[in-house]
């Protein structure tokens, strides 16, 4: 597979696209006039403590309060209550992980995660733990004692799945930037609040850290001033993308290549046809996303539901679709042809940067997904 990755500023909107053979299947944007605040650490003060919903209110910069539960206050006992582990007034260092969104403020935790393209640090947490996608071969199990000899014995660390290809020497100094950056939030955390004590990733650290790269051939740039932050933000994010980095020459847009601005603006449409016939409809509600799969004049529903799997994969990370997802798959009479379209979607979604997860199927073709909520939908930054 043969990818590129293209950015661009267009107005307000700061654009990250991967074509993955000429098909758009990632994206990263940020819109200027509607910040993010997901993945910021800040430094906010408690000013509700709501024993009934065993959470508590914190004002820490955004126009509405953050909410943090019990169970994202760290350190502290899981079993512990709200009352026993805050109070109103104290000052707190904690991490967005949710945007705010239809009237409900940011979801905060106290379970500190510094991100990068091989590791993930947890200030607050121990040892060194491999990521799933990484299985248990002979080539994991030397990875690990590779890291577990040279990383420092600070904090935990989670083993992402390009750290086992990486040059040690790349992973390493990634970790002691992460280190850099926690030992920033510490020493800042005494300040007054509220305060930002790291700023949230933008879309070209998250283009460069969170996105596919297996396959990466070129990075493209379109205007200088991009290109120099581009070139910055590898210098210190990933030193080996360096090469690939060139400038959009020609007399077209770069988002004419692969069609990258028709596709963004289709990932907005509630109807999508499949390659081979049949087509999703799209309809997100304040509870829920429902995508139904037609099948069309095509008489084979298994063939059908697979062709749909992929898709629904693609669009739910184009989308940044967040919460609980129903898929309406076409009928099917036969328990192994369920069976099978519950292993394709779910091996579709399991390179997805975002948590994903999928759950089996009713006898009327339902099937429940859950995608952890990072950021706004693709659809309320394209306002």
């Amino acid at each position: 597979m043969r990818r590129r990755l293209l950015i661009d500023q267009r107005g307000p909107l700061r654009r990250c696209a991967m074509l993955s053979d000429g098909i758009l299947t990632d994206l990263a944007i940020d819109h200027k006039e509607r910040p993010t605040w997901l993945g910021a650490i800040v430094l906010g003060r408690v000013i509700r403590v709501v024993a009934g919903l065993d959470a508590a209110f914190v004002e820490f910069g955004d126009s509405i309060p953050g909410f943090l539960a019990a169970s994202d206050i760290r350190p502290g006992r899981r079993d512990a209550r709200i009352g026993q582990l805050l109070r109103t007034g104290q000052m707190v260092v904690a991490q967005v992980k949710a945007d705010a969104h239809d009237g409900k403020g940011a979801a905060l935790t106290m379970d500190l995660s510094l991100p990068g393209r091989f590791l993930v640090h947890t200030p607050l947490g121990d040892g060194i733990h491999i990521s799933k996608r990484l299985g248990k071969g002979a080539d994991v199990q030397a990875l690990r004692q590779r890291l577990t000899a040279t990383l420092p014995n600070q904090g935990g660390w989670i083993v992402r799945a390009e750290a086992l290809p990486a040059d040690p020497a790349l992973v390493l100094g990634e970790a002691e930037a992460l280190l850099a950056d926690a030992y920033t939030v510490q020493r800042a955390g005494g300040g007054t609040t509220p305060a930002t004590l790291l700023p949230p990733p933008d879309a070209i650290r998250r283009a460069l850290v969170e996105l596919p790269r297996n396959g990466l051939a070129e990075i493209l740039v379109e205007g200088p001033e991009m290109l120099a932050a581009v070139k910055a933000a590898a210098m210190a994010l990933a030193p080996d993308l360096l090469p690939l980095i060139a400038p959009h020459k020609g007399g077209h847009p770069l988002f004419d290549q692969g069609d990258a601005d028709s596709a963004i603006r289709a990932a907005t449409d509630r109807r999508v046809d499949l390659g081979q016939g049949g087509s999703l409809l799209i309809d997100r509600t304040e509870a829920l996303t429902v995508i139904d799969v037609n099948g069309g004049e095509r008489g084979n529903p298994l063939a059908t539901n697979l062709d749909a799997c992929m898709e629904i994969a693609r669009q739910l990370r184009l989308r940044n679709i967040g919460g609980i997802v129903v898929v309406d798959f076409v009928n099917m009479a036969r328990a192994g042809d369920r069976e099978a379209v519950i292993q394709r979607l779910s091996s579709a979604v399991a390179d997805d940067p975002v948590a994903t997860h999928v759950y089996g199927m009713s006898r009327l073709g339902l099937v429940e997904v859950t995608r952890a909520r990072r950021g706004p939908p693709l659809a309320d930054l394209l306002l």
